[in-house]
């Protein structure tokens, strides 16, 4: 599994935490690999925490890791809008990490939703009525719909829970507006950011991943080595039923299965 393989990308949800729980076997597998030198980095659809949070929280169960290692979706979203639309106000939906990142990255705000040019959207676990309305009444006045990811669920200690395609639905049905952009993995975006954080090729890399359609289907269409974790999103039999071209190249139990590898 790891032969040629320089690096190793990792989701986060599901494969290292359930919520707030590590999974076992997650840090001593992430030691073994760096002290073999193999480069890590941290891809995840989180567009609801900022990179120093989810450092914050690798660090916490005694993961070694540092903010530029996290590529998460909130991230890239930043470093999108500055690059193509230096000069957009955003109005966010979604936790404060994702407010941190914007301006950390030199994305304006917008003061009134009506000053917005885009809506992000990401997970909100804390939303209020005001704050939905508030990015309804931007998005009616013309500003244009980003979300970090469009995923339904995402695991958390208590099985699967609503993720970002729920305030997206609410939203598109609200305005009749559509979603023009979605940042997050599979994307080709996520990718870039992670390649130019390891300073290293496609075909050098595993990622690790609990979905299907984000993490093995990201690692599949970049070239990618894949291996799906069974402590997630997706079962074997899912695995197992897709066609050949989209299979996982390697089905594990969890990240504490690669660890025989090293």
């Amino acid at each position: 599994m790891l032969k040629d393989i320089e690096a190793v990308l990792f989701d986060i949800d599901g494969t290292i935490f359930q919520g707030d729980r590590l999974i076992e076997g997650a840090k001593e597998t992430i030691d073994a690999l760096q002290a073999k030198g193999i480069n890590i980095a941290y891809v995840s659809n989180r567009g609801n925490v900022s990179q120093q949070e989810g450092c914050n929280k690798l660090r916490l169960h005694g993961i070694k890791a540092d903010p530029a290692s996290l590529i998460l979706s909130s991230t890239v979203t930043a470093f999108f809008i500055k690059k193509h639309y230096p000069q957009a106000a955003v109005w966010i939906l979604g936790n404060k990490g994702l407010g941190e990142e914007m301006p950390r990255h030199g994305v304006l705000l917008a003061k009134k939703p009506e000053e917005a040019d885009f809506v992000v959207i990401t997970l909100h676990d804390e939303i209020t009525y005001s704050e939905l309305n508030d990015a309804f009444k931007a998005t009616s006045m013309g500003a244009r719909l980003i979300a970090t990811n469009a995923d339904k669920t995402y695991p958390n200690e208590d099985g699967a829970a609503i993720d970002v395609a729920g305030f997206i639905g609410a939203i598109e049905a609200a305005t009749g507006r559509k979603t023009e952009l979605v940042i997050g993995k599979p994307s080709c975006f996520m990718a870039e950011a992670a390649l130019s954080y390891l300073q290293t090729s496609p075909a050098s890399c595993l990622i690790v991943g609990d979905s299907l359609e984000s993490d093995i289907g990201l690692g599949r269409m970049q070239g990618m080595k894949t291996a799906l974790v069974l402590t997630g999103n997706a079962s074997k039999g899912e695995a197992e039923s897709l066609p050949a071209r989209r299979r996982p190249d390697f089905i594990l139990s969890s990240i504490a299965e690669l660890r025989r590898y090293v």
